[in-house]
């Protein structure tokens, strides 16, 4: 039976790929670092802070991931002071108080900041409909670790098996798999390139898993 839902929140929630993508360009102009698209798109649901460690071993910087994560933040914080065009994804509210009003408990697991998240947050009143928030920044391990995972779980009160993860990464998608949770792959269009094989249902619009179906899938 189905008890909880967790979220993931880049690429789900929030149209902010756009925004990461234009902080972290940014950013590799500022250290004079040639990121390929294809390197780019393996970083999807990834921390900051893993990507950057990553970043730094690739290119043999003469600088800690710290710096570059203070970069890619102060970058993001511009862009998203200042761009018109950042909304929730079409249809992730609808389904947010969907689940809610059958008293589905949310918990969101996101590898982005917690200042991030709050943020975020706070711009589309999002706290009231979610019992606990989860950064993955805050964790030793990045996905597609499935430590978020396994932590949302318990934060949620309930076993796993009455859980389902949303994700639109492969990262988070092998995150969740491995935490041995049911997870829904969001094929969206702004997350390019990623694999949802293994994902236990593929979805391209959010209202397609309003809480009649997805009772049905645990």
């Amino acid at each position: 039976m189905l008890k909880a839902v967790i979220f993931d929140m880049d690429g789900v929630i929030v149209n902010s790929e756009p925004l990461h993508h234009k902080a972290y360009q940014s950013m590799f102009n500022e250290f004079n670092l040639n990121v390929s698209n294809e390197l780019y798109e393996s970083f999807t649901g990834k921390s900051t802070f893993s990507i950057c460690e990553e970043l730094c071993r690739l290119f043999k910087l003469n600088v800690q991931p710290e710096d570059l994560v203070k970069s890619k933040r102060k970058h993001f914080k511009e862009i998203f002071d200042n761009d018109q065009g950042f909304q929730m994804i079409d249809g992730a509210l609808d389904l947010i108080k969907n689940l809610v009003s059958n008293n589905i408990t949310l918990i969101l697991a996101s590898s982005a900041s917690m200042t991030n998240i709050n943020r975020i947050f706070q711009k589309f009143d999002l706290d009231k409909f979610f019992k606990a928030k989860i950064s993955g920044a805050d964790l030793k391990e990045s996905k597609p670790n499935p430590e978020i995972f396994i932590k949302a779980a318990k934060l949620s009160g309930y076993s796993k098996k009455h859980c389902i993860v949303i994700e639109d990464s492969t990262n988070g998608i092998i995150a969740a798999k491995s935490a041995g949770i049911f997870c829904v792959g969001y094929n969206s269009v702004n997350s390019k390139n990623q694999n949802y094989d293994m994902a236990d249902l593929e979805i391209l619009n959010l209202r397609d898993i309003m809480f009649n179906l997805l009772s049905k899938k645990i």
